[in-house]
């Protein structure tokens, strides 16, 4: 096996890894903490309790957001690296290609923008 290959396998498990233990963490998160509000719903609500609810919904918000752009920039990149050496390879060859093979990196990098929008959208609501 190349030295290519090799790293790009170790890139490839590491990132299922990654996202294997975020799913993993997060359904340890939100399933005891939506057990949590389901059970407190009789209970009296006060004022503190009702503040600490509101920061605990606060940070997951932002640590949602946060997932969602880190791992899309992360398969952003990943996606324009592989993308844009191509690209370039192709160009080289035939110089014409050179606005299609934009196109192509320009999708790649889209990727990264649809994290954001869902960090918004989570942000949002």
């Amino acid at each position: 096996m190349t030295r290519k290959l090799v790293l790009s396998s170790l890139i490839s498990k590491s990132v299922l890894s990654v996202a294997a233990l975020l799913i993993i963490v997060m359904s340890v998160v939100f399933i005891p903490t939506n057990a949590k509000a389901e059970s407190n719903e009789k209970a009296v609500m006060t004022a503190e309790n009702a503040e600490t609810q509101a920061t605990v919904g606060y940070g997951l918000k932002f640590i949602g957001a946060g997932i969602a752009v880190g791992l899309g920039s992360i398969a952003g990149g990943i996606a324009v690296a592989g993308v844009g050496s191509a690209a370039m390879g192709a160009v080289v060859e035939r110089p014409e290609l050179m606005g299609r093979s934009l196109i192509y990196v320009g999708l790649a990098e889209g990727i990264a923008i649809y994290g954001m929008v869902v960090a918004i959208m989570i942000l949002i609501a």
